[in-house]
């Protein structure tokens, strides 16, 4: 027994006095600017951001609201293209004006500032105790080393982005705690630019109104004002709300509604009615919990089987311990209650009202979406709130020591972490050869699957040619089915598919490998492609002469991973050529023919085909 004892002691010593330094009062300041610095250069070595929603709607949808594709195009990144576009707007800008590092070093700079949110906000809710500033460091360095956190750094998916307006939210409710006890003017200021905030996020991303919602809540019960002051600041902190999605998000809806008879078309149709999509609700239900004893206990459901929750194989490890200290503090409230105790005195207000604000939110999320990547906000908080519940459960002697080990086994466990995918770095950033076509005006580009997504393919034709997704998951009505019958009638061709051309898995590590061996210098010579051919069976790549000046050999994909990739390309020639006949076209597949595209330093071939009515 002794001997485990020592062991942890000495770990335990170790971390003191390596993290010493984190005590300096100079430190917090430090960390601040340094931190988002190094998340801005860890998303420079992750590579070119490749994610599935960038290639299906985030990359086409801010090229479409530039060049006023809404009334031309019809849904190429799916049922997705009609989202808010105002969001992707800053990486498309940047992609098409600075080379792609750069990008990548700039939206993770920006998203590693949740760490300085973070840190303002644990000191807040510390206090001023001996070490605060030390704990509040390394509680935020936690929280930023969450799974779906950096599984998104320095991507487009928006949850780190929008994460930084629901923490400021936050953030200035904290800081001003006690002008919020009594109704006031300064008060009501406060709660409207609060609300703005967070209104502001949830605009650019209605998954944010969870937060929205969980924020207004927390205050009614959270605050300790009486109760015509709470529902009064909680309203004026809503009105915020209401004016921050009128802002980043009042004109899009404008537009949808205008257009199609919903401001939030194709998803809640059941409410809104469009003839021009199905009568359903949130499209995508499938993440929910399945029935009331999975929902009880769903975030040990899902860090068992992640799949429920994620599409990459996250390591989710803090919720599910946060979750189960909650339940714990609850349990410890209610024998507390029957015994007449005031144990729940001991949380201060602001903890308080922070662990109502994460209870509703997450509620709320398991009810409406399910999806854990929506979780990051609260995944940025857990580490702070789990300190927090330790505090309160544990005698303070023993809560330090239980708190540390158990935040540095739920920081640890997700490394190596997954990402939505990366590439290498290239320039252009995004490019793609389209053939010469004779009738742009006159021309349809389809898209027959949803699939690989083909959306930012789409934005390099020519501005007169329509494009229309087939079979690729918008829930299609008569009406909508009339309407493509009517393009197609109103334009007279030639019409052509588009179609993902098979490639290996392999091609994002070959790219990598690819860069390394120009880099050494062993692709510039016949000397160097000697070595390189010595180092080509651990590389799992052959080396083939190249036809680039100054390059006199490049690495390829061995055969035994290409052998595959013929049948991959019969079998979406297949689901493609039926999915077509729904709609009464036909693919003429021996006139197709293979165009370069690529996303970064990955290849992603596509083939155009010609495509005729059937008879």
């Amino acid at each position: 027994m002794g001997s485990p004892k020592r062991l942890f002691a000495a770990l335990e010593a170790w971390f003191v006095r390596r993290t010493a330094a984190l005590a300096h009062p100079r430190a917090p300041r430090r960390a601040m600017w340094l931190v988002p610095v190094l998340f801005g250069l860890l998303s420079v070595g992750l590579g070119q951001d490749q994610n599935w929603d960038l290639r299906n709607y985030h990359w086409y949808n801010a090229y479409a609201l530039l060049n006023g594709r809404l009334d031309i195009d019809m849904a190429p990144g799916q049922w997705q293209s009609y989202f808010n576009p105002l969001i992707d707007l800053p990486y498309y800008l940047l992609s098409t004006t600075l080379p792609g590092p750069v990008v990548g070093f700039l939206m993770g700079y920006v998203h590693g500032l949740n760490f300085v949110l973070l840190l303002a906000i644990g000191r807040r809710l510390l206090g001023e105790r001996a070490g605060g500033a030390r704990l509040a460091l390394l509680l935020a360095l936690s929280g930023t080393c969450g799974a779906a956190f950096l599984s998104e750094l320095g991507n487009t998916m928006g949850d780190n982005l929008t994460a930084l307006l629901v923490l400021s939210s936050l953030l200035l409710v904290l800081r001003r705690w006690e002008a919020l006890q009594a109704w006031s003017a300064a008060a009501a200021s406060l709660m409207l630019l609060s609300g703005l905030l967070m209104g502001l996020g949830t605009g650019l991303k209605l998954t944010n109104a969870t937060y929205a919602a969980a924020l207004c809540i927390a205050l009614l019960l959270g605050l300790a004002a009486p109760l015509r002051a709470r529902f009064a600041l909680a309203f004026t902190q809503g009105c915020g709300v209401l004016a921050g999605m009128l802002v980043t998000g009042g004109y899009w809806w404008l537009e949808m509604w205008e257009r199609f008879g919903n401001p939030l078309f194709p998803q809640f149709n059941n409410i809104f009615r469009s003839p021009l999509a199905q009568q359903l609700g949130v499209i995508d239900d499938f993440h929910l919990p399945r029935h009331a004893l999975e929902a009880l206990f769903w975030p040990f459901v899902f860090a068992i089987d992640v799949g429920r929750v994620s599409e990459i194989p996250l390591k989710i490890a803090a919720v599910p311990v946060l979750y189960a200290l909650a339940l714990l503090f609850l349990v410890v409230l209610a024998v507390d209650g029957v015994r007449g105790r005031k144990a729940h005195a001991r949380l201060s207000p602001r903890a308080r009202f922070i662990l109502i604000f994460a209870l509703v939110a997450y509620l709320a999320w398991m009810k409406l979406f399910g999806i854990y990547r929506y979780l990051v906000p609260l995944e940025l908080l857990a580490p702070l709130l789990i300190w927090i519940l330790i505090e309160r459960l544990a005698a303070p002697g023993r809560a330090v020591r239980i708190g540390g080990w158990l935040l540095a086994a739920t920081t640890i466990v997700v490394f190596p972490f997954d990402t939505w995918g990366h590439g290498g770095w290239a320039s252009p950033n995004f490019s793609a050869q389209v053939p010469p076509l004779a009738r742009p005006a006159a021309t349809i580009v389809f898209t027959a699957h949803g699939d690989p997504p083909m959306g930012w393919l789409a934005t390099f034709f020519p501005r007169d040619v329509k494009l229309i997704a087939l079979a690729g998951g918008f829930p299609e009505s008569p009406p909508y089915l009339e309407r493509i019958q009517a393009a197609v009638g109103s334009r007279p061709g030639p019409h052509y598919v588009m179609l993902a051309a098979a490639r290996s898995d392999k091609e994002n590590s070959l790219q990598r490998k690819r860069a390394l061996a120009d880099f050494f210098g062993f692709t510039a010579s016949t000397q160097g492609c000697a070595r390189l051919e010595k180092l080509a069976r651990r590389l799992h790549a052959d080396v083939k002469a190249a036809a680039e000046p100054g390059r006199a050999c490049t690495l390829e994909l061995p055969q035994r991973y290409l052998a595959g990739l013929p049948e991959q390309d019969r079998a979406l020639m297949q689901a493609a050529r039926q999915g077509m006949r729904r709609y009464g076209l036909r693919i003429d597949e021996a006139a197709c023919k293979t165009y370069p595209a690529a996303l970064g330093a990955t290849p992603f071939p596509f083939r155009f085909c010609p495509v005729t009515a059937e008879r």
